[in-house]
C-alpha cells in the first residue's frame, strides 16, 4: 500500500508543509526513511519501496524546496538545520522511536547528522555515494546547473536534460528514465515545464566552493553503517571510503562500479543489497 501525506514543520518564516511518500503497513514498528539527493525528490525511491515495504514502512520525503513540499518564503533558509529540523517533525508524526535511515547525497548528509546527536533514532544508516568529506570537484559539477531553472517545450526535452545532468547515476533503462521524468517536471507558468525544486536551493553553490570536512559528525555516531559508493564518484572518494571504514562507526563499503555520483537505487541489483544489508545487520 502507497500513500501520500504531510506533516507541518517550523522554520523561522512560519509552518511550512513536508510532503511524503509511505509504502507498506502503517502500523509495521519497522520503519525505514528514505531521503533523496539535492535536486531529487522521494519518488526516486519508488522501486526500492514497493520491495522493502514486505518487511518495514518506508517512508520517503520530499525535502522542503523539493517534489510536493513548499517552497520556502525566507530564500536562506534553505540548508542542514531546517532539514533536520523537518525530519524531526516527520519522526514524531510517524511515532517512531527507533528507525533505519538510507540517505542518497544530500540526504546521507542529514542522516549523518541526526545520527551524531545523542538520544537519536537512527538503529541503521546506510550513505548512498556520501561521506565524511565531501570533494570539491564534485561541488563545482553540482554548482553548473543546479539553480538554472531551464523550461522544456516538451517532455522528451526534459528526459534529454535528465539523461545528460544524471548519467553519473548508472545504467538505466528507459522505464527508469520515464519514472525520473514523470517526478522530476511540473507545468510551468507560460507553458511547457520546469523541474520541480526551487531554484533558490542552488544559492548555497554560488561563490567559492571547498572540500567539506564533516568528521565531527562522523566520529559520534555508534550505529552501523554501510556506506555504497560510486566507484567514479567525484564527491565520495576512495580515500574518504577508506578512512570511514577504519574510524568512528567503521563503515562497511560497497563500491559498484561503472556508476559515479551517485547510484539510482532503483536496479534490482542495488534494491538487493540494502535489503540484504538490513537483513544481516543486527543491532544492539
Amino acid at each position: 500500500m502507497m500513500e501520500q501525506r504531510h506533516v507541518l514543520s517550523l522554520g523561522l518564516g512560519g509552518f511550512h508543509r513536508v510532503a511524503y511518500t509511505q509504502w507498506g503497513d502503517p502500523k509495521n514498528p519497522r520503519v525505514l526513511l528514505c531521503v533523496h539527493g539535492l535536486t531529487r525528490n522521494g519518488r526516486d525511491f519508488d522501486a526500492l519501496a514497493r520491495v522493502l515495504s514486505a518487511t518495514h514502512r518506508v517512508v520517503c520525503p520530499d525535502i522542503v524546496g523539493r517534489g510536493d513540499s513548499d517552497r520556502l518564503t525566507d530564500k536562506s533558509q534553505y540548508g542542514y538545520p531546517q532539514y533536520c529540523a523537518d525530519m524531526a517533525a516527520l519522526i514524531a508524526r510517524l511515532d517512531a522511536s527507533e528507525l533505519d535511515w538510507l540517505g542518497t547525497s544530500m540526504g546521507g548528509l542529514i542522516g549523518m547528522m541526526i545520527a551524531a546527536r545523542p538520544n537519536n533514532p537512527i538503529r541503521r544508516l546506510i550513505l548512498n555515494d556520501i561521506g565524511a568529506s565531501v570533494a570539491r570537484a564534485g561541488l563545482e559539477r553540482l554548482a553548473g546547473y543546479v539553480g538554472c531553472d531551464p523550461r522544456f517545450a516538451y517532455r522528451t526535452e526534459a528526459e534529454a536534460y535528465f539523461r545528460r545532468v544524471m548519467a553519473t547515476f548508472g545504467p538505466l533503462d528507459d522505464g527508469h528514465w520515464a519514472h525520473v521524468v514523470d517526478h522530476g517536471i511540473e507545468p510551468a507558468e507560460r507553458g511547457g515545464y520546469r523541474l520541480r525544486y526551487d531554484p533558490a536551493i542552488g544559492n548555497a553553490f554560488k561563490g567559492p566552493l571547498f572540500d567539506i570536512e564533516l568528521w565531527p559528525f562522523w566520529d559520534p555516531i555508534a550505529c552501523p553503517v554501510l556506506a555504497i559508493r560510486g566507484a567514479e564518484s567525484d564527491l565520495f572518494l576512495e580515500g574518504t571510503a577508506r578512512r570511514m571504514a577504519e574510524t568512528g562507526p567503521k563503515a562497511e563499503i560497497v563500491s559498484l562500479p561503472g556508476i559515479g555520483h551517485a547510484p539510482a537505487l532503483m536496479a534490482d541489483d542495488q534494491i538487493a543489497l540494502v535489503r540484504d544489508w538490513l537483513a544481516k545487520t543486527k543491532v544492539e
